[in-house]
Protein backbone atom coordinates (compact mmCIF):
# COMPACT_ATOMS: atom_id res chain seq x y z
CA UNK A 1 0.00 0.00 0.00
CA UNK A 2 2.89 2.37 0.72
CA UNK A 3 4.25 1.82 -2.78
CA UNK A 4 0.74 2.21 -4.16
CA UNK A 5 0.30 5.58 -2.47
CA UNK A 6 3.55 6.82 -3.98
CA UNK A 7 2.35 5.59 -7.37
CA UNK A 8 -0.54 8.07 -7.19
CA UNK A 9 1.85 11.00 -6.86
CA UNK A 10 3.85 9.73 -9.82
CA UNK A 11 0.62 9.33 -11.75
CA UNK A 12 -0.27 12.95 -11.10
CA UNK A 13 3.18 14.13 -12.19
CA UNK A 14 2.99 12.08 -15.40
CA UNK A 15 -0.64 12.79 -16.24
CA UNK A 16 -1.84 9.22 -15.72
CA UNK A 17 -4.45 10.42 -13.22
CA UNK A 18 -5.79 13.83 -12.25
CA UNK A 19 -4.73 15.38 -8.95
CA UNK A 20 -8.36 15.39 -7.83
CA UNK A 21 -8.83 11.68 -8.58
CA UNK A 22 -5.56 10.76 -6.87
CA UNK A 23 -6.52 12.90 -3.88
CA UNK A 24 -9.79 10.99 -3.44
CA UNK A 25 -8.04 7.62 -3.65
CA UNK A 26 -5.45 8.70 -1.09
CA UNK A 27 -8.16 10.02 1.23
CA UNK A 28 -10.02 6.71 1.03
CA UNK A 29 -6.84 4.83 1.92
CA UNK A 30 -5.71 7.10 4.75
CA UNK A 31 -9.19 7.27 6.29
CA UNK A 32 -9.21 3.49 6.45
CA UNK A 33 -5.82 3.18 8.14
CA UNK A 34 -6.59 6.07 10.49
CA UNK A 35 -9.87 4.53 11.64
CA UNK A 36 -8.95 0.83 11.40
CA UNK A 37 -9.47 -1.02 14.71
CA UNK A 38 -6.34 -1.47 16.82
CA UNK A 39 -6.01 -3.81 19.78
CA UNK A 40 -4.39 -6.97 21.13
CA UNK A 41 -7.29 -9.28 20.20
CA UNK A 42 -6.37 -12.05 17.79
CA UNK A 43 -9.33 -11.39 15.48
CA UNK A 44 -11.10 -8.35 14.14
CA UNK A 45 -8.13 -6.00 14.50
CA UNK A 46 -6.09 -4.33 11.76
CA UNK A 47 -3.14 -3.63 14.01
CA UNK A 48 -1.86 -2.82 17.46
CA UNK A 49 0.21 0.00 18.99
CA UNK A 50 -0.02 1.89 15.70
CA UNK A 51 1.56 -0.95 13.69
CA UNK A 52 -0.38 -3.00 11.14
CA UNK A 53 -0.50 -6.69 10.33
CA UNK A 54 1.58 -7.90 7.40
CA UNK A 55 -1.56 -8.99 5.55
CA UNK A 56 -5.07 -7.57 5.89
CA UNK A 57 -8.24 -9.21 4.60
CA UNK A 58 -9.25 -7.47 1.38
CA UNK A 59 -12.94 -7.36 2.37
CA UNK A 60 -12.89 -6.68 6.11
CA UNK A 61 -9.60 -4.85 6.54
CA UNK A 62 -8.83 -6.99 9.59
CA UNK A 63 -5.89 -9.31 10.19
CA UNK A 64 -5.63 -12.01 7.56
CA UNK A 65 -5.16 -15.56 8.88
CA UNK A 66 -2.32 -15.64 11.43
CA UNK A 67 -0.10 -12.98 9.90
CA UNK A 68 2.25 -11.08 12.18
CA UNK A 69 2.19 -7.46 13.22
CA UNK A 70 5.05 -6.33 11.00
CA UNK A 71 7.38 -3.46 11.81
CA UNK A 72 9.03 -3.39 8.39
CA UNK A 73 5.79 -3.63 6.43
CA UNK A 74 4.34 -0.85 8.57
CA UNK A 75 7.43 1.22 7.73
CA UNK A 76 6.89 0.60 4.01
CA UNK A 77 3.29 1.76 4.43
CA UNK A 78 4.48 4.86 6.27
CA UNK A 79 6.94 5.66 3.48
CA UNK A 80 3.96 6.16 1.18
CA UNK A 81 1.87 7.86 3.87
CA UNK A 82 4.53 10.49 4.54
CA UNK A 83 5.07 10.92 0.80
CA UNK A 84 1.38 11.84 0.55
CA UNK A 85 1.73 14.23 3.48
CA UNK A 86 4.45 16.17 1.66
CA UNK A 87 3.07 15.82 -1.88
CA UNK A 88 -0.44 17.08 -1.22
CA UNK A 89 0.60 20.49 0.04
CA UNK A 90 -2.29 22.59 -1.23
CA UNK A 91 -5.02 24.55 0.57
CA UNK A 92 -7.81 22.31 -0.76
CA UNK A 93 -9.81 20.78 2.12
CA UNK A 94 -9.00 17.27 0.91
CA UNK A 95 -5.28 17.98 0.87
CA UNK A 96 -5.44 19.49 4.34
CA UNK A 97 -7.18 16.31 5.51
CA UNK A 98 -4.53 14.13 3.84
CA UNK A 99 -1.82 15.92 5.79
CA UNK A 100 -3.76 15.61 9.04
CA UNK A 101 -4.48 11.90 8.58
CA UNK A 102 -0.91 11.11 7.55
CA UNK A 103 0.39 12.93 10.61
CA UNK A 104 -1.95 11.05 12.93
CA UNK A 105 -1.16 7.62 11.42
CA UNK A 106 2.57 8.17 11.80
CA UNK A 107 2.35 9.59 15.31
CA UNK A 108 0.34 6.60 16.58
CA UNK A 109 3.14 4.10 15.94
CA UNK A 110 4.77 3.12 19.24
CA UNK A 111 8.32 2.37 18.19
CA UNK A 112 9.54 2.16 21.78
CA UNK A 113 7.12 -0.68 22.49
CA UNK A 114 8.72 -2.58 19.59
CA UNK A 115 12.19 -2.41 21.14
CA UNK A 116 12.30 -5.98 22.35
CA UNK A 117 15.99 -6.34 23.21
CA UNK A 118 17.50 -3.10 24.38
CA UNK A 119 17.66 -0.54 21.58
CA UNK A 120 16.93 -3.01 18.76
CA UNK A 121 13.51 -3.06 17.07
CA UNK A 122 11.77 -6.41 16.71
CA UNK A 123 10.60 -7.93 13.44
CA UNK A 124 7.08 -8.05 14.81
CA UNK A 125 4.50 -9.38 17.25
CA UNK A 126 1.46 -11.64 17.37
CA UNK A 127 -1.36 -11.99 19.90
CA UNK A 128 -0.64 -15.69 20.21
CA UNK A 129 3.14 -15.58 20.76
CA UNK A 130 4.06 -12.02 21.70
CA UNK A 131 7.23 -10.46 20.34
CA UNK A 132 9.05 -12.20 17.50
CA UNK A 133 12.48 -13.08 18.98
CA UNK A 134 14.45 -11.69 16.01
CA UNK A 135 15.39 -8.03 15.79
CA UNK A 136 16.34 -5.81 12.87
CA UNK A 137 20.11 -5.49 12.81
CA UNK A 138 22.65 -5.08 10.05
CA UNK A 139 22.29 -3.86 6.51
CA UNK A 140 18.99 -4.88 4.89
CA UNK A 141 15.60 -3.53 3.85
CA UNK A 142 14.71 -2.34 7.36
CA UNK A 143 16.83 0.83 7.33
CA UNK A 144 13.57 2.74 6.85
CA UNK A 145 12.25 1.23 10.10
CA UNK A 146 14.99 2.89 12.13
CA UNK A 147 14.90 6.22 10.29
CA UNK A 148 11.15 6.53 10.91
CA UNK A 149 11.46 5.30 14.49
CA UNK A 150 14.13 7.92 15.17
CA UNK A 151 12.08 10.70 13.60
CA UNK A 152 8.87 10.12 15.57
CA UNK A 153 7.90 13.09 17.79
CA UNK A 154 5.62 10.93 19.95
CA UNK A 155 7.24 7.51 20.42
CA UNK A 156 10.71 8.08 18.98
CA UNK A 157 13.60 5.80 19.87
CA UNK A 158 16.98 7.05 21.05
CA UNK A 159 20.03 7.55 18.87
CA UNK A 160 21.42 4.33 20.38
CA UNK A 161 18.97 2.46 18.15
CA UNK A 162 20.97 3.45 15.07
CA UNK A 163 24.16 2.29 16.75
CA UNK A 164 22.43 -1.03 17.47
CA UNK A 165 21.32 -1.28 13.83
CA UNK A 166 24.82 -0.63 12.43
CA UNK A 167 26.86 -2.61 14.97
CA UNK A 168 26.74 -5.75 12.81
CA UNK A 169 27.64 -3.97 9.56
CA UNK A 170 31.18 -5.32 9.56
CA UNK A 171 29.76 -8.82 9.17
CA UNK A 172 28.10 -7.67 5.93
CA UNK A 173 31.07 -5.73 4.61
CA UNK A 174 33.05 -7.55 1.98
CA UNK A 175 34.18 -8.02 -1.60
CA UNK A 176 31.82 -9.73 -3.98
CA UNK A 177 32.17 -10.13 -7.74
CA UNK A 178 34.55 -7.23 -8.15
CA UNK A 179 32.81 -4.82 -5.77
CA UNK A 180 33.50 -3.89 -2.16
CA UNK A 181 30.37 -2.87 -0.27
CA UNK A 182 27.84 -3.66 2.43
CA UNK A 183 26.38 -6.88 1.08
CA UNK A 184 22.84 -8.23 1.28
CA UNK A 185 22.03 -11.15 -0.99
CA UNK A 186 18.39 -10.43 -2.02
CA UNK A 187 18.54 -7.27 -4.10
CA UNK A 188 15.38 -5.72 -2.65
CA UNK A 189 17.37 -4.95 0.50
CA UNK A 190 19.26 -2.33 -1.51
CA UNK A 191 16.10 -0.89 -3.06
CA UNK A 192 13.20 -0.48 -0.64
CA UNK A 193 14.40 2.31 1.65
CA UNK A 194 15.93 4.08 -1.35
CA UNK A 195 12.47 4.47 -2.89
CA UNK A 196 11.81 7.31 -0.43
CA UNK A 197 15.25 8.29 0.91
CA UNK A 198 17.65 10.10 -1.39
CA UNK A 199 20.95 8.70 -0.12
CA UNK A 200 23.03 10.64 -2.62
CA UNK A 201 25.64 12.70 -0.79
CA UNK A 202 24.45 12.01 2.76
CA UNK A 203 26.36 9.72 5.10
CA UNK A 204 26.11 8.36 8.63
CA UNK A 205 29.26 7.77 10.69
CA UNK A 206 29.80 4.28 9.29
CA UNK A 207 29.67 5.34 5.66
CA UNK A 208 31.76 8.45 6.32
CA UNK A 209 34.49 6.10 7.55
CA UNK A 210 34.12 4.01 4.38
CA UNK A 211 34.27 7.08 2.17
CA UNK A 212 31.03 6.76 0.20
CA UNK A 213 27.25 6.86 0.69
CA UNK A 214 24.48 4.26 0.66
CA UNK A 215 23.52 5.20 -2.89
CA UNK A 216 27.01 4.26 -4.07
CA UNK A 217 26.71 1.09 -1.99
CA UNK A 218 23.56 0.14 -3.91
CA UNK A 219 25.25 0.98 -7.21
CA UNK A 220 28.08 -1.41 -6.36
CA UNK A 221 25.59 -4.09 -5.29
CA UNK A 222 23.83 -3.72 -8.64
CA UNK A 223 27.04 -4.17 -10.62
CA UNK A 224 27.88 -7.18 -8.43
CA UNK A 225 24.50 -8.69 -9.35
CA UNK A 226 25.30 -8.37 -13.04
CA UNK A 227 28.80 -9.82 -12.57
CA UNK A 228 27.32 -12.75 -10.62
CA UNK A 229 24.94 -13.50 -13.48
CA UNK A 230 27.78 -13.34 -16.01
CA UNK A 231 29.86 -15.74 -13.88
CA UNK A 232 26.75 -17.91 -13.52
CA UNK A 233 28.07 -20.36 -10.89
CA UNK A 234 24.75 -22.22 -10.79
CA UNK A 235 24.73 -22.85 -14.53
CA UNK A 236 21.36 -21.16 -14.95
CA UNK A 237 19.93 -20.93 -18.43
CA UNK A 238 19.91 -17.36 -19.72
CA UNK A 239 21.90 -15.69 -16.94
CA UNK A 240 24.29 -13.15 -18.34
CA UNK A 241 25.02 -9.51 -19.11
CA UNK A 242 21.37 -8.61 -19.68
CA UNK A 243 19.62 -11.17 -17.49
CA UNK A 244 20.36 -10.58 -13.82
CA UNK A 245 18.75 -9.41 -10.59
CA UNK A 246 18.14 -12.22 -8.10
CA UNK A 247 15.74 -11.09 -5.39
CA UNK A 248 12.71 -12.21 -3.38
CA UNK A 249 10.02 -13.49 -5.72
CA UNK A 250 7.62 -16.23 -6.65
CA UNK A 251 9.11 -19.43 -7.98
CA UNK A 252 7.95 -22.64 -9.67
CA UNK A 253 7.77 -25.13 -6.77
CA UNK A 254 9.40 -26.48 -3.64
CA UNK A 255 11.22 -29.41 -5.19
CA UNK A 256 14.58 -31.11 -5.67
CA UNK A 257 14.95 -32.22 -9.28
CA UNK A 258 17.75 -33.93 -11.19
CA UNK A 259 18.92 -31.78 -14.07
CA UNK A 260 21.57 -33.69 -15.99
CA UNK A 261 24.45 -34.27 -13.58
CA UNK A 262 23.18 -31.62 -11.15
CA UNK A 263 20.58 -31.84 -8.41
CA UNK A 264 18.67 -28.57 -8.38
CA UNK A 265 16.69 -27.30 -5.42
CA UNK A 266 13.79 -25.09 -6.46
CA UNK A 267 11.53 -22.92 -4.32
CA UNK A 268 8.07 -21.43 -4.49
CA UNK A 269 8.14 -17.99 -2.81
CA UNK A 270 11.61 -17.31 -1.34
CA UNK A 271 13.92 -14.48 -0.41
CA UNK A 272 16.27 -15.28 -3.27
CA UNK A 273 19.66 -13.62 -3.56
CA UNK A 274 22.93 -13.84 -5.43
CA UNK A 275 25.26 -16.44 -3.96
CA UNK A 276 24.04 -19.85 -5.05
CA UNK A 277 21.90 -22.42 -3.33
CA UNK A 278 22.75 -21.10 0.14
CA UNK A 279 20.95 -17.86 -0.76
CA UNK A 280 18.06 -19.62 -2.52
CA UNK A 281 19.18 -18.86 -6.06
CA UNK A 282 17.32 -21.43 -8.16
CA UNK A 283 17.68 -19.67 -11.52
CA UNK A 284 14.51 -17.63 -11.02
CA UNK A 285 14.72 -14.03 -12.20
CA UNK A 286 12.43 -11.26 -10.97
CA UNK A 287 12.45 -8.30 -13.39
CA UNK A 288 12.21 -5.90 -10.44
CA UNK A 289 15.79 -6.87 -9.51
CA UNK A 290 17.11 -4.97 -12.51
CA UNK A 291 14.23 -2.57 -13.17
CA UNK A 292 14.07 -1.12 -9.64
CA UNK A 293 17.85 -0.62 -9.76
CA UNK A 294 17.68 1.79 -12.68
CA UNK A 295 18.39 4.82 -10.47
CA UNK A 296 21.58 3.19 -9.17
CA UNK A 297 22.99 1.87 -12.43
CA UNK A 298 20.95 3.21 -15.35
CA UNK A 299 23.17 1.91 -18.15
CA UNK A 300 23.08 -1.76 -17.24
CA UNK A 301 19.54 -1.68 -15.80
CA UNK A 302 18.07 -0.06 -18.91
CA UNK A 303 19.83 -2.60 -21.12
CA UNK A 304 18.43 -5.44 -19.00
CA UNK A 305 14.88 -4.08 -19.09
CA UNK A 306 14.94 -3.55 -22.84
CA UNK A 307 16.46 -6.97 -23.48
CA UNK A 308 13.92 -8.80 -21.30
CA UNK A 309 11.06 -6.99 -23.00
CA UNK A 310 12.36 -7.59 -26.51
CA UNK A 311 13.39 -11.22 -26.08
CA UNK A 312 10.72 -12.53 -23.71
CA UNK A 313 8.01 -9.90 -23.69
CA UNK A 314 5.29 -12.06 -25.25
CA UNK A 315 5.57 -14.36 -22.22
CA UNK A 316 6.62 -12.15 -19.30
CA UNK A 317 5.12 -8.73 -20.08
CA UNK A 318 1.42 -7.90 -19.93
CA UNK A 319 -1.19 -5.35 -18.96
CA UNK A 320 0.60 -4.34 -15.76
CA UNK A 321 4.16 -4.59 -17.06
CA UNK A 322 6.51 -7.40 -16.11
CA UNK A 323 5.07 -10.40 -14.31
CA UNK A 324 6.72 -11.13 -10.98
CA UNK A 325 9.23 -13.77 -12.05
CA UNK A 326 10.29 -16.37 -14.59
CA UNK A 327 12.74 -19.27 -14.79
CA UNK A 328 14.31 -20.35 -18.08
CA UNK A 329 15.97 -23.39 -16.46
CA UNK A 330 12.70 -24.98 -15.35
CA UNK A 331 11.80 -27.53 -18.01
CA UNK A 332 10.42 -30.32 -15.88
CA UNK A 333 7.15 -32.23 -15.80
CA UNK A 334 6.55 -31.57 -12.11
CA UNK A 335 3.58 -30.08 -10.21
CA UNK A 336 3.84 -26.31 -9.88
CA UNK A 337 3.08 -24.14 -6.86
CA UNK A 338 1.92 -21.35 -9.14
CA UNK A 339 2.38 -20.03 -12.63
CA UNK A 340 2.75 -22.22 -15.70
CA UNK A 341 5.31 -24.17 -17.67
CA UNK A 342 5.85 -22.99 -21.24
CA UNK A 343 7.33 -25.72 -23.42
CA UNK A 344 10.70 -24.72 -24.82
CA UNK A 345 10.86 -21.62 -22.64
CA UNK A 346 10.60 -22.46 -18.94
CA UNK A 347 8.42 -21.40 -16.01
CA UNK A 348 6.43 -18.17 -16.06
CA UNK A 349 4.63 -16.67 -13.08
CA UNK A 350 0.97 -15.73 -13.28
CA UNK A 351 1.11 -12.96 -10.66
CA UNK A 352 1.99 -9.31 -10.51
CA UNK A 353 3.15 -8.38 -6.99
CA UNK A 354 2.65 -4.83 -5.76
CA UNK A 355 5.76 -5.04 -3.60
CA UNK A 356 7.75 -5.46 -6.83
CA UNK A 357 5.71 -3.30 -9.20
CA UNK A 358 5.82 -0.39 -6.75
CA UNK A 359 9.62 -0.09 -6.56
CA UNK A 360 9.85 -0.45 -10.36
CA UNK A 361 7.56 2.54 -10.89
CA UNK A 362 9.07 4.63 -8.09
CA UNK A 363 12.68 4.04 -9.05
CA UNK A 364 11.97 4.65 -12.74
CA UNK A 365 10.61 8.03 -11.71
CA UNK A 366 13.50 8.74 -9.35
CA UNK A 367 15.83 8.00 -12.25
CA UNK A 368 13.89 10.17 -14.69
CA UNK A 369 13.15 13.18 -12.50
CA UNK A 370 13.96 12.45 -8.84
CA UNK A 371 10.31 13.25 -8.07
CA UNK A 372 9.80 10.94 -5.08
CA UNK A 373 13.14 11.91 -3.54
CA UNK A 374 12.51 15.61 -4.14
CA UNK A 375 9.20 15.54 -2.29
CA UNK A 376 10.50 13.39 0.55
CA UNK A 377 13.43 15.71 1.17
CA UNK A 378 10.82 18.19 2.42
CA UNK A 379 9.32 15.80 4.97
CA UNK A 380 10.19 16.97 8.47
CA UNK A 381 9.90 13.51 10.04
CA UNK A 382 12.17 11.83 7.51
CA UNK A 383 14.74 14.59 7.89
CA UNK A 384 14.57 14.39 11.69
CA UNK A 385 15.15 10.64 11.60
CA UNK A 386 18.16 10.95 9.33
CA UNK A 387 19.70 13.72 11.43
CA UNK A 388 19.17 11.75 14.64
CA UNK A 389 20.86 8.76 12.99
CA UNK A 390 23.89 10.96 12.40
CA UNK A 391 23.50 11.62 8.67
CA UNK A 392 25.12 14.79 7.35
CA UNK A 393 26.05 16.29 4.02
CA UNK A 394 24.40 16.96 0.69
CA UNK A 395 20.76 18.00 0.59
CA UNK A 396 20.38 17.30 4.32
CA UNK A 397 22.64 20.22 5.18
CA UNK A 398 20.78 22.55 2.82
CA UNK A 399 17.87 24.59 4.08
Amino acid sequence: VGFGLSAYAIGVERGYVSRAAARERVLTTLRFFHDAPQGDAARGMSGYKGFFYHFLDMKTGARSADSELSTVDTALLLGGVLHMQSFFDGADAGEVEIRRLADAIYRKVDWRWAQNHGAAITHGWSPEHGMIPWDWRGYNEAMLVYVLALGSPTHGVGADAWAEWTQTYDKSWGSSYGQQYLTFAPHFGHQYSAVWIDYRGIKDSYMRARGFDYFENSRRATYAQQAYAIANPMGCKGYGQHLWGVTASDGPADAVIKDGARQRKFHSYAGRGMGGEATYDDCTIAPTGAAASIAFAPTIATAAIVDMRQRYGDRIYGKYGFIDAFNLTWDFDHPLSNGRRVAGFGWVDSDYLGIDQGPILAMLENHRSGAVWRVMRKNAYLRAGLVKAGFTGGWLDAR
